[in-house]
């Protein structure tokens, strides 16, 4: 019977026809992003007043065989933590340990290898451990600028004075995040048993699961393909299993303490400023003729803190 044969071909072409009309319409509907200020800009047009040295007082020197580290800290979230690192570093207690682990898409962590025998290095001056510093009160963070994006792990987000921030108004509380870069201080199962005596930096996607669960102390703002490169360890949680897989430190100093002319001279573009909100915008709503989605929204990790040179 020739009927259902002129139906079937009768559908599939009513059918492709609509397919055309459809692909035109589409054609017809989509528009070209319109070009707009990258972050590359953003940062050529900023003034002497977006940007703050670093303070030498709350910033560390990580010597490698490699390179120099350039870590600051931020005192006012972890302040007694941040307080005893520069005693450590001030009685060289850093001095000729080792980095100790470097786990893949999660951290570095450097330390004394013999934590756990009877070669484990003294503390002179500063505390072997401290009560845990995970959040602070709101009325530390003089500086918060909020950002306007939702997030997983905290009710708001924003930036302080260089730093990422979750912050929970409700219970009063503030703290540091687990970004790319961010320094925190290794414990084991109590939450007291740690106290800058090891220390770690994430070099893998933020795993904010740790955020208010370990202390935060600041951030590494120069030196991280030093640290990011390094080789996994091939022990369980990437632990370096033989000595000669360690890398040694030369040295952990405190900025201050530095002669001038040796001095890493870096700004930190201020991030409660004008200029560092048009940053986020542009990393927000990135435009043509490459990009062909605007996604209008930024996590908070990916947020980038431009650091530069001082001119």
């Amino acid at each position: 019977m020739p009927y259902p044969k002129v139906r079937i071909a009768l559908t599939l072409g009513i059918a492709a026809l609509l397919a055309s009309h459809a692909g035109a319409a589409e054609k017809k509907t989509e528009k070209e992003l319109a070009p707009r200020p990258s972050v590359g800009d953003v940062l050529k047009g900023s003034k002497p007043g977006d940007w703050r040295p670093l303070d030498p007082e709350n910033t560390l020197y990580l010597e490698l065989p490699s390179g120099r580290v350039v870590i600051e800290l931020a005192p006012a979230f972890a302040p007694n933590h941040a307080k005893n690192i520069k005693a450590l570093a001030r009685e060289h207690y850093y001095d000729g340990l080792a980095i100790i682990r470097s786990q893949d898409n999660f951290v570095v962590q450097w330390g004394d290898p013999h934590e756990d025998d009877d070669k484990v290095r003294k503390v002179k001056d500063a505390q072997k451990t401290l009560p845990a510093e995970f959040t602070v009160p709101l009325s530390n963070d003089k500086q918060f600028t909020r950002m306007r994006d939702a997030d997983g792990f905290a009710p708001q987000i924003g930036h302080s004075n260089g730093f990422p921030v979750g912050r929970d108004p409700k219970a009063g509380q503030t703290w540091l995040t687990h970004c790319y870069g961010m320094v925190g201080v290794a414990r084991g199962n109590e939450s007291d048993s740690g106290g800058g005596t090891s220390l770690y930096v994430v070099t893998g996607q933020a795993p904010r699961q740790l955020d208010r669960n370990i202390t935060v102390v600041g951030r590494v703002v120069a030196g991280m393909p030093l640290l990011s490169t390094l080789p996994r360890g091939p022990a369980p949680m990437g632990f370096y299993d033989k000595p000669e897989l360690q890398v040694p430190i030369m040295a952990v100093k405190v900025a201050a303490d530095v002669p001038e002319a040796e001095r890493a001279h870096l700004e930190v573009m201020r991030t409660e400023s004008a200029t560092y909100q048009a940053v986020l915008d542009a990393q927000r709503n990135r435009g043509g003729p490459w990009n062909k989605v605007s996604p209008n929204y930024l996590d908070l990790c990916n947020a980038q803190i431009p650091v530069r040179e001082q001119k």
